[in-house]
């Protein structure tokens, strides 16, 4: 049992055995279609990213200032570039699977647009927004700067100081824009 749990890799093919078990299952009651699977990845891609994103923000963030010194080298050369790197690629399938839903169901461009037929296509267009600004600050200001912070790249002393700022804010205010996005998310229910 112990080596079963202790392989990531084997439980996830078990549960997606699982899932598709629930999915041939239930079939006649809730039909398998290319909404139902890409919802589905959308919900375990957008948690995995804003857990990472909850974790990082109150665990690790707040926790590392304690941390002894000798200890941080466990955090930011093992850990941290492992976060990151789930982090960056499920904020990208949250937003790509995210997107297929909407152009699926016909409502993508309206909901983007705030041209949606509807309040809940004008809500949910409200949700892909911040997800999408979310995104762009995963790629393009907290990645960017992990990777100096991290000396995952070349930088000077004062170049990871200055990227330490950037990478607290561009993440903190994911955090903020996070808790607006998740209620449109929920509340919008189209298709």
């Amino acid at each position: 049992m112990a080596k079963f749990f202790g392989n990531l890799h084997l439980v996830l093919l078990v549960g997606l055995a699982a899932a598709i078990g629930v999915m041939y299952c239930y079939d006649g009651i809730a039909p398998v279609t290319t909404n139902s699977l890409f919802r589905w990845l959308h919900t375990f891609f957008g948690i995995l990213w804003i857990g990472l994103l909850y974790y990082l923000n109150f665990v690790q963030v707040p926790t590392m200032p304690s941390v002894p010194a000798e200890l941080k080298k466990g955090v930011t050369g093992y850990i941290a570039p492992k976060v990151f790197f789930f982090f960056r690629y499920a904020a990208l399938l949250t937003v790509i699977t995210g997107l297929v839903i909407a152009f699926v169901n016909g409502y993508g461009h309206r909901a983007l647009s705030f041209a949606g037929a509807t309040r809940a296509e004008n809500m949910i267009g409200l949700g892909m927004w911040l997800a999408l600004i979310m995104a762009a600050n995963v790629w393009f200001l907290i990645w960017p700067a992990q990777k100096k912070i991290l000396g995952l790249v070349e930088a000077s002393d004062e170049a990871k100081a200055k990227a330490a700022p950037v990478a607290l804010a561009a993440s903190r205010t994911n955090l903020l824009l996070s808790l607006p996005m998740l209620y449109c998310m929920v509340t919008a229910n189209l298709g």
